[in-house]
This record gives structure tokens, C-alpha cells and sequence, in this order.
């Protein structure tokens, strides 16, 4: 809600809530109406086909529309979700008025700095450079579009959007009619094939696809020179903050020693050594696999088939890391030249092969996150298997739900009977995200028997995880506040949005404090930790930087570990009140910056007192 209509409302004497009487109020994400379109043939069709596009869009218009209408909605994500998608569609239509005003209220919406310098950025330029040139294929056109989105950045502060501007740029350099279409080829066309027709959750994936390839894509060079030459213009790079907070305990002193898990995709162990916690002299770990039923190994297995590739995967995770980055690496030109090539076939075993190695890495980077700088941190691995795949594999069922249930208390009992005292956790779900897999796996017979098929297996999961936390009050959970720039109580994540006394939710800034773009918010994140480009090891030992707030997440288990190997005696509940009494509030009240140096004197001095 704009500020100009609040004062409106005050000064009438309303309120909010009597303005919304009469209209159901959406409380959750999953609240949400479901709409159902019929596709005859080909998704693609339906992209690129002027005709049978303009049927689909005056659908998903309609209900887009009826949505905002007829539903009280206070939460701003879902909000800019909505007006988004109708800002694509009167761009679409030709509608530029209408669409400057729509990608107005969108700003409005945005709430971190950032998002509310950058949205709209390129559709306004587009707008703008129409309107003066007419002709979007000619080279005056794309010339005017660039000078736009020059004259717009100029205006902008460089510390606080050059992390947008760099991931804007690296978008654009990877952007190709492969990946534009790619998702909709391989993913959203089988659904269809399947049911005959898609949900108003994959809708938006189609009017994107018209909009990047029709609007965005023949944009390309114009937007990789203009972000090019903003940040070449700007090379100040942004603060460190943390250096001066950060804390290294000193080896050789009486400290306590804190058995930590992770719980996570599985790590290499090799890389940790004498800091690994024994079964038998072994290292003790607990596996399911992604079927949830009992796994060997502390590290995710790579197939056969894929094991010679490992090296070429380690460098495409770099050259991604590196793209985000702007650093101008081999990796990052072979990323960029080998997505932007991609044939419709190669989509899938790319995407595949991608998320794979995403996944293998992802719990070594996180243990080397909580171990760093504390010498009596000693590590267990609970190793959990993600799906890879394009397509669930598996797909959910209750049996499945019921055994992961199982599972999540054979976790917390394994990390009992090992002394854990601190648990970090770099991954989440939520009830819109089984009801998306059930649509993709086509069960149910359609959305509101999706809806209550995917609540039945989600409570199963969500309370299993409450009871398990709670049936360890001496362990500490840290759980990353997820990545979608949502509230993650409003969506319904988990853990992320469970509240308990032993359970701390952490989102992400970057190296100056700055909220990360991708960060999810909400009323259980209470803190914020570096969580972009931060450097760890994965298989192997070589080094990799990544971002997200499963980056985030373990800085505040590290935290916590050292605070307890200088402070044993604390309980969960006191470990988190000095890492949140010990934080910094950020001026905007969005941020709870967490203070290491501050908190582990503070713990200390606690300990002798």
C-alpha cells in the first residue's frame, strides 16, 4: 500500500481492516485461489503463437485480475508476484501506459533498497525508447533502450544496487532461446502431455517465456554493454564489515570441545580429518537417500556414468560463481558460451547435470562455513539426497511423506546420542512446493485436490520436524531463512518458519551488510549473516565462493559453536539471546547484523561471572 493512500485511509477514519470486510483475507500462501487452463498441443505454440497466446494471456489476465479484486492480500511478495505478471501482459499486449503504471505499483511494493532502485529498470527504458523510436528491431531502438537504462543507473547509488547490476549482466550474458524455452520444453510441456491442461502455478512460466523472447532476448548485447559499461565506470568495491567482527579461537586453550552436525547433502569428510566425530573409527554420519529409505556414505554419490565429468563440474560451479561476481575468468566464459549454445535436447542433462553437482557440493561448503576459526568444533554428518531432476524423482506420496517423518526423528535421535550441541540446517520446503511436484507428477484431478493431497503430506512433515526439535531442547537448530525473497511464515517454509525456543532462522546480507537480493524475511529471521560470495571448500578441497542464505546459516552456527566452546554451560535459548543481543539493528529495522566478536566476549564474560 502506497504511503499517499495510507494517509488517505487515516485521515477518512478507516482502517485497513474495515476496507477489507467482505473480502476473504489470504493468511497464507496456500490460501490462494487455484485456476486451471486447458492447452491443446505444443506450450511452445502458446509462447510464440500471436493467436493462441492472446487466448491464454485474457485467462490468466482474468484471474490474475479477479485475484486482486476479490481478496483481501497484505503480503507484498505475493502482491509484486501478481502486478508482475499483469505488467508482463500489458507490455505484451501493447499497453505501455498501463504497464509503466502496474511497473510502478510493483516498485512501491519492493521493500529492500535495492529492489526499489532496480525494478522496473529495463521495461521503463523499453517503454520509454518505443515511444520515442517505434520500431523495436531497428538499431535506434535498441541504442535508445541502452541510453534509458544509462541515464537511470547514473542516477543510482553504486554501492547499493552493484550486486543487482552484476547478476542483471550475468543474466543476460547466459540468456539464449535454449533457456528461455527450456523450462517450459522439459518440464511444463510432459505436465501438459499428462493432464491436458497446466495450473495458475506454471501460467507465469509461459507469459515470462513470450515476454524474455519477444521483449528481453533480442536486447541482449544492448543490456550486457550497458551493465558493462555502469559497472567498468564503477569499481569501488563495497566494505568488508565482517573482517573487523570476525572471531578465530586460538587452539591449545581450555575450551570446550562442541560436537556440531551438519545436516545437509552429505560432506567429504577427508577434508576435516581429526575434527570428525567417530562411530567405530569411523566418521559417524546418518544417510537417507532421496527415496528416504537408509544410505551409506557420508558424501552424495556421483553416478558411474558421471564420475569423469566431476572436474568439468567443479569449474561450471565456479564459472557461475564467478559470472555473479563479474570476474572476467576462463570458467566464467566457458559457462557463458556453453549455456548461451545450448541445443533443445542438451537442455535437460545440462540442467540436470548442474543441479547435481549443486547438490554434491552444497554440504562440504556449509561444514567448512561452521568449522572455520574454531579448533574444538568436531563435526557429524546427517546427509540428506535432493532430487536433481527436472521431473520429481520421486514423486511425492504419503508413503514417502511418512517415512521422511520417520526420518527427521532419526536424525535428531543420531545427533543426541552424539553429544551434538549445534545443528545447522542450508535447506527448506513448504506446501506450495509439494503441490507444485504433485501437478508435475500429474496426481491429484486437479488444483483443490492437489491443494489438500499436498497439506496432508506437509503437516506430516512439518510436525514431525516441530517434535523432533523439540525432543532435543539442548540442541542448538539453525535453519537458513530460504532464497525466494518471500516471507517465509507467510509461505510456509520449514523449517524456516517454525517457531520454537531452540530453533534460530538466519537470512542474508552481503560482505557490507546490505540485504541480499534473494534473501527470504518474515517474523522468525531475527538475524542476518554474510551470505554472498562467501568462499568454502567443497569435494576435493578446492575452494568455490556461493551465495544464498545457506551461506548465511552456518556463519551463525559457527558462531554459536564458539560461544559454547568458551561458554558450555549455556542452553539453546541463552546462546540465542546474546547472538541477538550482541547484533546490530540496522537504521531501516529490516536487518539484524550478528556481531561474533561481541557475542563470544559476551560469553566469556558470562563464563567468569
Amino acid at each position: 500500500m502506497s504511503i499517499r493512500l495510507l494517509a488517505l485511509i487515516v485521515a477518512l477514519g478507516l482502517s485497513t481492516t474495515a476496507l477489507g470486510q467482505g473480502k476473504p483475507r489470504i493468511e497464507k500462501a496456500a490460501d490462494l485461489p487455484r485456476f486451471t487452463y486447458k492447452i491443446d498441443g505444443s506450450v511452445e505454440d502458446v509462447i510464440r503463437d500471436d493467436a493462441k497466446f492472446r487466448r491464454f494471456a485474457a485467462d490468466v489476465r482474468r484471474d490474475a485480475e479477479s485475484v486482486l479484486s476479490g481478496y483481501q492480500i497484505d503480503d507484498r511478495a505475493t502482491l509484486r508476484q501478481i502486478e508482475g505478471e499483469l505488467t508482463q501482459l500489458d507490455y505484451l499486449d501493447g499497453n505501455l501506459d498501463s504497464a509503466l503504471k502496474r511497473a510502478a505499483r510493483v516498485r512501491e511494493l519492493q521493500e529492500k533498497p535495492a529492489d526499489k532502485l532496480m525494478s522496473g529498470l529495463q521495461l521503463r527504458a523499453m517503454v520509454g525508447a518505443q515511444h520515442k523510436v517505434g520500431n523495436r528491431t531497428s538499431d535506434a531502438y535498441r541504442a535508445e533502450t541502452g541510453r534509458l537504462i544509462d541515464a537511470d543507473l547514473a542516477q543510482m547509488p553504486y554501492d547499493v544496487v552493484q550486486n543487482e547490476v552484476k547478476e542483471a549482466k550475468a543474466s543476460a550474458e547466459i540468456a539464449s532461446e535454449a533457456l528461455t524455452l527450456g523450462y517450459a520444453r522439459t518440464v511444463v510441456q510432459p505436465t501438459v502431455d499428462k493432464a491436458g491442461s497446466l495450473s495458475s502455478d506454471l501460467a507465469p512460466i509461459l507469459v515470462s517465456a513470450r515476454y524474455r523472447l519477444t521483449a528481453s532476448l533480442p536486447l541482449k548485447a544492448t543490456l550486457i554493454e550497458t551493465y558493462s559499461r555502469y559497472l567498468a565506470a564503477h569499481k569501488v568495491d563495497k566494505p568488508d564489515i565482517w573482517a573487523a567482527r570476525d572471531v578465530q579461537l586460538a587452539p591449545g586453550k581450555a575450551l570446550a570441545t562442541v560436537n556440531v552436525a551438519v545436516w545437509d547433502g552429505g560432506l567429504d569428510t577427508a577434508l576435516f580429518a581429526d575434527r570428525i566425530v567417530k562411530d567405530a573409527n569411523q566418521p559417524a554420519v546418518i544417510a537417507f537417500d532421496r527415496y528416504a529409505k537408509p544410505a551409506a556414505g557420508a558424501l552424495q554419490p556421483i553416478p558411474a556414468e558421471l564420475q569423469n565429468r566431476i572436474p568439468q563440474m567443479k569449474s561450471r560451479l565456479k564459472g557461475f560463481s564467478d559470472l555473479q561476481s563479474n570476474i572476467d575468468s576462463p570458467e566464467a566464459s566457458e559457462v557463458k558460451q556453453y549455456l548461451s549454445s545450448l541445443k533443445p535436447e542438451e537442455y535437460k542433462p545440462a540442467f540436470e547435470e548442474l543441479g547435481l553437482a549443486g547438490n554434491w557440493m552444497h554440504g562440504t561448503h556449509v561444514a567448512g562455513i561452521t568449522m572455520a576459526g574454531n579448533p574444538y568444533a568436531r563435526l557429524v554428518t546427517g546427509r540428506i539426497e535432493f532430487d536433481w531432476h527436472m521431473l520429481p524423482d520421486p514423486c511425492p506420496t504419503r508413503e514417502l511423506a511418512e517415512r521422511d517423518a520417520r526420518n527427521q526423528q532419526a536424525y535428531v535421535d543420531f545427533f543426541k546420542q552424539h553429544g551434538v550441541r549445534v545443528v545447522n540446517m542450508s535447506w527448506g520446503g513448504s506446501v506450495k512446493g509439494i503441490e507444485e511436484q504433485l501437478e508435475l507428477c500429474n496426481i491429484g484431478s486437479g488444483p483443490d485436490e492437489r491443494k489438500k493431497i499436498a497439506r496432508d503430506y506437509f503437516e506430516i512433515q512439518k510436525d514431525a520436524l516441530t517434535k523432533a526439535f523439540a525432543s532435543a531442547p539442548a540442541i542448538l537448530f539453525v535453519t537458513a531463512a530460504g532464497n525466494s525473497n518471500e516471507d517465509a511464515s507467510f509461505v510456509e517454509d520449514i523449517p524456516a518458519g517454525i517457531a520454537l525456543p531452540n530453533l534460530l532462522t538466519v537470512g542474508a546480507v552481503d560482505k557490507a551488510g546490505d540485504e541480499a537480493s534473494f534473501t527470504s524475511y518474515g517474523p522468525t529471521v531475527v538475524v542476518h549473516a554474510n551470505g554472498y560470495q562467501v568462499e568454502s571448500v567443497i569435494p576435493g578441497g578446492d575452494k568455490l565462493a556461493e551465495s544464498g542464505t545457506s551461506m548465511a546459516s552456518p556463519q551463525v552456527a559457527n558462531l554459536a559453536a564458539k560461544i559454547l566452546a568458551v561458554n558450555p554451560k549455556l542452553k539453546p535459548e541463552e546462546v540465542i539471546r546474546l547472538i541477538r543481543g550482541t547484533a546490530d539493528k540496522t537504521a531501516d529495522g529490516r536487518r539484524t547484523l550478528v556481531n561474533p566478536k561481541k557475542a563470544v566476549q559476551a560469553a566469556e564474560a558470562k563464563s567468569a561471572a
